[in-house]
């Protein structure tokens, strides 16, 4: 087979990872193709949406390197735009009893310095909580854009509304890869879709909901469920920094998540909970009663904020049972790597995510990733 017509990498999936793994790849000078199903800018997975949280508190020492290299790379994003992409706004993160979070300069507070580091912030008896002062808000729908820009001006090509019908490694017929990016010898993937064929000598798998139908085999260890998310108007001190910050309340049904009001969006709140959906149908619009329900928890956890006017919307996480992503050459096909499944924590890590795949696909080493191994997939299954 001829390699005048094989890419470098062939990305499935536009996401925030995708995209990021593209855009990093392109920076590096590999001929990289990224393809998505749906049009820039849709609402049927788990990237779109203005903001999304960022903190370095984290039950696992496991993420602490892996946090402090998105940290770096939100800020080497944010140059190369020219406005940064992360607000910092501080952060509160809180569980009945007195948590074990930790990472960066997180460190336990007791309830009553939770007034001073967040005046407008309200937590239920009983709880304690950690101080994370190097939490913030990213401004996620410019983020994507921009990894998208990026990719583009370095030379990667994108193909939205671009179906993958299925793809292939064939073995025996790999050639070096190009010299100067160090890619080592392997077979050569083929991705079918409805648009005719592609060939690489990497396959990046970044489909979120959708890698269980890309990697039909592991589709039991993976659950998509329905996520809904409220957002409340803008223009209120009482959401605003440093009266509120990020911050987490763990209840019974389920984690409560939050965000201040910053970079012109008002103060949002989710639950990490939510029935199980298949993304083949659309996302479900939220309810009247979602949105009342999680409004009257963002009034509870900050008194005094308004909510009529606010805005609901629904999207998608793709868990794993251990709300670890899956990142990694997959078992028995080193030319196909996964950067799948965030687990709703995964938007955060764009930067690092990219990076990750573009050391992967160069052959480089890395060894901080095991605890993100795609074998646990396999095992599963």
């Amino acid at each position: 087979m001829s390699t005048m017509n094989r890419h470098d990498a062939i990305v499935l999936g536009l996401g925030i990872h995708g995209s990021a793994a593209v855009y990093e790849l392109a920076r590096r000078g590999f001929d990289v193709v990224g393809i998505d199903r749906f049009a820039p800018g849709h609402a049927r997975g788990s990237s779109h949406g203005a903001t999304r949280m960022f903190r370095r508190a984290y039950p696992n020492p496991l993420w602490n390197d892996l946090v402090e290299r998105a940290h770096r790379g939100w800020e080497r994003w944010g140059a190369d735009d020219g406005a940064p992409f992360l607000h910092p706004t501080g952060g509160l993160y809180a569980h009945r009893g007195m948590p074990t979070m930790q990472g960066g300069r997180s460190r336990p507070v007791e309830r009553a310095e939770v007034g001073a580091v967040a005046p407008s912030l309200r937590l239920p008896q009983g709880y304690g909580a950690v101080h994370d002062p190097d939490a913030g808000v990213l401004e996620a729908a410019r983020a994507l854009a921009h990894a998208q820009a990026g990719a583009l001006g370095a030379g990667a090509t994108l193909r939205f509304e671009e179906s993958v019908l299925g793809w292939t490694v064939e073995h025996g017929t790999a050639e070096h890869g190009t010299a100067e990016h160090g890619t080592a010898e392997h077979g050569t993937v083929t991705v079918r879709t409805d648009r005719g064929e592609l060939r690489g000598r990497r396959l990046v798998i970044a489909g979120g909901a959708w890698v269980p139908r890309l990697l039909p085999a592991t589709a039991g260890f993976f659950e998509v469920w329905r996520i809904v998310t409220f957002t409340a108007p803008t223009g209120q001190p009482v959401a605003q920094p440093p009266a509120l910050g990020c911050f987490s309340v763990d209840l019974p049904e389920g984690l409560v998540f939050g965000l201040p009001e910053a970079a012109g969006s008002g103060a949002k709140i989710g639950l990490d909970a939510g029935p199980v959906w298949d993304p083949e149908v659309p996302v479900a619009p939220p309810t009247d009663a979602e949105a009342e329900h999680l409004a009257g928890l963002l009034r509870r956890f900050a008194p005094g904020i308004t909510t009529d006017g606010g805005e609901a919307a629904a999207c998608l996480y793709t868990m794993t049972p251990d709300r670890r992503f899956v990142l990694g050459a997959l078992p028995g096909r080193p030319e196909v790597i996964v950067a799948a499944a965030c687990s709703g924590h995964g938007f955060k890590f764009g930067p690092a995510i990219g990076e990750a795949v573009a050391d992967l696909v160069a052959g480089v080493d890395r060894p901080d990733l095991a605890f993100l191994d795609p074998a646990r997939m396999v095992t599963a299954a």
